[in-house]
C-alpha cells in the first residue's frame, strides 16, 4: 500500500522472515555478531572491523558483483547502512531514508522528510549529503538537513515523532548520523562557517522525541548566566565578545558511547569564525574547541576533556571518529582511545580519565613540531598563526584525515587511515578583524581563500596502516586524487576502501598489498560495510560522489571528471562468485568552460565577484568556480552569460526544488560582478593545460 502523512511519501511492503534482534544498548556492544550492521562504526566501538571471516585475503580473489540497486533520484551519497535481520537501511539525498530487504533486493519503505520544502532559503547552508542513520528497539532515526531529529518504524517507515533540534533562524544543519544508547539519541549539528553558531549535542528520549538533556560545546555571553560551572570554566579561556560570533565548537560528526564507562565523546568543531583574532582577540584556549570532550551519558555532565589544538586558528577541528580499543602499552592492559583529527597527530588517550599516552605525526605536518607530553599540547611553529598575514601549512583546512571513517583491527593491532596530504596558504590579509563581522547565512571563515583554484592535477592521498602501540606507520599505500572514503576492516585479513577514481579495493590488513579492484564508474565517497544473509557474506557500499571536498575543493576532485549529474548513483553488493555485470557508466567528462570573446573582463568587477562568488555560491560550485562534481560548473552554464535568465535561477529561485535555493538579497549589480568572475576563471581554461 502507499500511505501519503504530513508530506511524507511512504511505500510499504511485506517484511522479511527473519528472528527478530532486539536493537539495544547489548547488541550495539557485541563485537561478536558479524551478521548485522548496527551502528554507524557497526558497534559502539566505532572500529568498523567484522568478524566475518568467510572473505578472506586468500579467496577475495573471487570476490564479484552479486547485485545491485539504482539510485538514479540521488546525488551525494556518503551513508553508512545499517544491517538488522536481511534489511538494510540507508539515507540518500536531503535525508531520504531507504529500507531495502537483502534476500528479495526489493525496497521495502521510503521516507522523504521533504529536506527542501522546511529548509527553504536556509537550503543555500547545507549540502544534500547525510552520513546515515542510528537503530533502536524497532525504529529507525535520521536527522534531517534542516535540523530535525525523526522517529520512524523501522518495518513500516512511518513517522513516530519529529522534533526541531536547532532554532531555524541560525545557519545550523545536520549532515551527520545520530548515535543510539540507553533509550537515548544524540545528535550535534555544522554551520559556523556560514553565521554565529555555538555549538552543542542534544540527547532526545528514543520514544518520545522529548529532550532528556543538552551540553554546549562553548560558553555563552556572560551577562546571561552560565547553564553549569563547567561553562563558567571554560568561558575564562575565552577573551573578547567571542559570544557576538558564537564561538563555534559544532559536533558535526564525532560522536562515540562508551559502555563501559558509561559516556559520550564528543569530537569539537573549529571556531566560529575560524581566525581567533576575530573570535577572542586577546588570545585564550578557547574551550572546548577542537577536542575531545567526555559526559556522563545519563546527565550529559562534564566528565574530562582533552583539547588537540588549543586556540585554533586554521580548521583543525577534532570531528573525527574516536575509536575504542583495549590495547597493552607498555606491558599495562589500557583502555585506550584512537583518533586522528584533521591536524595531522594520532592520538592514544585512556579514556578513563583523558590522559595523554601518545601523539605522533602521520606526515610531514609544519603547524606545529612535535606535542609536548608533560603538557599535553602542541609546540607550534614559528609564524604559525599567520602574523605576518599569511603563512604556507600543512595541513590545509581539508586536514590530514576528514571525516573519511578510519578502523581498527583488533587482529592485527593496526589503524587504517584515509590520509590528506596537502599543504594550504593561510591568509587573513585584507581583513579587519575590528570590524569583522560575522556572516548571516554566507560563507565567511574570517580567512581568505577558495577564490581562485589549484593545479588540476593533484594525487596526493594515501591509505596508511598506524601501529598505535609502536607508535608507527607499518604500510601505506599511495591513492589518486585527495578525497578518498573510509574504511572498513575485517577477519579475514581484509581492509577494503574506495577511491576517488572510482575503484573498491581489497589490500591484506597486515601488508597493504593489493588483492581485488572493482570499478564502479563514479566516485566514491562512502565507506563499505559487510554483512551476512543466510550464512553468505557480503560486502556492500553506496556510489555516489559528494561531501564537502567534493562541492568546494575547485580543481583537485574535479580532476576526476565526475561531473554534475552524469553518472549513475547506486548500492553494491558483493559475495565470492558473484557474477553480475554493472551496466556501463558514462566516461570520466571534465567541464568545456565557454570562453565568450566579445565578452570583456572588467578587473575591478571580477574581483568584486569573486568574493560575491566565495559568500554565497563556493559552498556547492567550487573554489575558483571549478565544480567538483557536485554542482554544475559556472565557468560552462550558458545561464551564467545572461543576466535575465541568471537572475531566474539565483534570485527568483526558479530552481529551489532542484537544490537551488534563492538568494533574494542579490542586485543585478552583484549578479553582472559574479558573471565577469566567471569569464575571468573561465578564460583562464584557454590556456590550462589538459587534464
Amino acid at each position: 500500500m502507499r500511505i501519503v502523512a504530513a508530506g511524507l511519501l511512504c511505500a510499504v511492503i511485506a517484511m522479511p522472515a527473519f528472528a527478530e534482534t532486539i536493537v539495544d544498548g547489548a547488541a550495539i556492544a557485541d563485537e561478536v555478531q558479524g551478521a548485522n550492521w548496527l551502528s554507524y562504526g557497526r558497534t559502539y566501538s566505532e572500529q568498523r572491523f567484522s568478524p566475518l571471516s568467510e572473505i578472506t585475503a586468500d579467496n577475495v580473489s573471487k570476490l564479484g558483483l552479486a547485485w545491485h540497486h539504482d539510485l538514479a533520484e540521488h546525488k551525494s551519497l556518503l551513508a553508512t547502512p545499517l544491517v538488522v535481520d536481511g534489511v538494510m537501511y540507508f539515507t540518500g539525498s536531503y535525508s531520504v531514508v531507504i529500507a531495502l530487504d537483502l534476500t528479495t533486493r526489493k525496497p521495502l519503505w521510503t521516507y522523504d522528510p521533504n529536506v527542501i520544502e522546511v529548509a527553504g532559503e536556509r537550503a543555500r547552508i547545507m549540502w544534500d549529503s547525510n552520513r546515515g542513520v542510528a537503530y533502536w528497539k524497532g525504529n529507525v532515526y535520521v536527522a534531517t538537513g534542516d535540523g530535525r531529529l525523526i522517529g520512524l518504524n523501522a518495518k513500516t517507515g512511518k513517522e513516530i515523532w519529529s522534533t526541531m533540534t536547532v532554532d531555524p533562524k541560525l545557519a545550523y544543519f545536520i549532515n551527520g548520523a545520530p548515535r543510539a544508547f540507553k533509550d537515548k539519541i544524540i545528535i550535534g549539528n555544522g554551520g559556523t562557517e556560514w553565521g554565529a553558531l555555538r555549538g552543542y549535542v542534544t540527547a532526545y528520549d528514543a520514544a518520545t522525541g522529548k529532550q532528556v538533556w543538552r551540553f554546549y560545546t562553548v560558553p555563552g555571553e556572560p551577562a546571561k548566566g552560565f547553564e553549569d560551572g563547567t561553562q563558567e570554566m571554560i568561558a575564562k579561556t575565552w577573551t573578547g565578545k567571542w559570544w557576538e560570533h558564537g564561538g563555534g565548537g559544532t559536533v558535526w560528526n564525532g560522536l562515540t558511547y562508551d559502555p563501559e564507562f558509561n559516556r559520550i565523546y564528543l569530537g569539537t568543531g573549529n571556531g566560529s569564525p575560524w581566525n581567533r583574532r576575530m573570535r577572542s582577540p586577546d588570545g585564550g584556549d578557547n574551550l572546548f574547541l577542537c577536542s575531545i570532550v567526555a559526559l556522563d551519558a545519563d546527565t550529559g555532565k562534564y566528565v574530562w576533556h582533552y583539547q588537540t589544538v588549543p586556540g585554533e586558528t586554521w580548521d583543525y577541528n577534532s570531528n573525527m571518529d574516536m575509536v575504542l580499543a583495549d590495547l597493552t602499552i607498555n606491558g599495562k592492559p589500557v583502555k585506550a582511545m584512537l583518533h586522528a583529527p584533521k591536524n595531522g597527530f594520532f592520538y592514544v588517550l585512556d579514556r578513563a580519565d583523558g590522559k595523554l599516552i601518545s601523539a605522533d605525526k602521520l606526515i610531514n605536518v609544519t603547524w606545529a613540531t612535535h606535542v609536548d607530553m608533560k603538557t599535553g599540547r602542541p609546540v607550534e611553529a614559528k609564524g604559525a598563526r599567520y602574523e605576518d598575514g599569511e603563512e604556507l601549512l600543512n595541513p590545509s583546512a581539508f586536514g590530514v584525515h576528514n571525516w573519511h571513517a578510519m578502523s581498527f583491527n583488533p587482529m592485527t593491532g593496526l589503524t587504517y587511515i584515509p590520509i590528506i596530504d596537502v599543504a594550504a596558504l593561510f591568509t587573513d590579509k585584507g581583513f579587519n578583524p575590528v570590524k569583522w563581522q560575522s556572516p548571516n547565512f554566507q560563507f565567511d571563515p574570517g580567512l581568505d581563500l577558495l577564490r581562485d583554484d589549484m593545479s588540476l592535477k593533484l594525487d596526493a592521498s594515501s591509505l596508511m596502516a598506524w601501529d598505535a602501540v609502536a607508535k608507527k606507520k607499518v604500510w601505506e599505500v599511495k591513492l589518486p586524487g585527495v578525497w578518498n572514503p573510509g574504511t572498513l576492516s575485517t577477519a579475514g585479513n581484509l581492509v577494503f576502501q574506495g577511491r576517488a577514481d572510482g575503484t573498491l579495493v581489497a589490500y591484506r590488513a597486515d601488508t597493504g598489498k593489493e588483492l581485488w579492484q572493482f570499478p564502479t564508474g563514479v566516485g566514491l565517497s562512502a565507506p563499505p560495510i559487510t554483512f551476512s544473509v543466510e550464512g553468505k557474506q557480503y560486502l556492500a557500499i553506496l556510489t555516489g560522489w559528494g561531501g564537502a571536498g567534493v562541492s568546494m575543493a575547485g580543481a583537485i576532485t574535479a580532476q576526476h571528471g565526475w561531473a554534475y549529474r552524469v553518472h549513475p548513483r547506486r548500492l553494491l553488493v558483493f559475495g565470492l562468485e558473484g557474477s553480475e555485470i554493472l551496466p556501463p557508466s558514462p566516461p570520466p567528462q571534465h567541464a568545456q568552460a565557454i570562453v565568450k570573446s566579445d565578452f570583456k573582463v572588467d578587473a575591478l568587477l571580477a574581483e568584486q565577484g569573486s568574493h560575491l562568488f566565495l559568500k554565497n555560491c563556493v559552498t556547492c560550485h567550487g573554489g575558483g568556480a571549478v565544480s567538483g562534481g557536485y554542482a554544475p560548473d559556472l565557468r560552462a552554464s550558458p545561464i551564467a552569460l545572461f543576466l535575465d535568465g541568471f537572475r531566474e535561477v539565483t534570485v527568483a529561485g526558479v530552481r529551489r526544488k532542484a537544490g537551488m535555493p534563492a538568494f533574494r538579497e542579490l542586485s543585478d549589480s552583484d549578479l553582472t560582478a559574479i558573471q565577469h568572475y566567471l569569464r575571468r576563471q573561465a578564460n583562464k581554461t584557454v590556456e590550462a593545460p589538459a587534464p
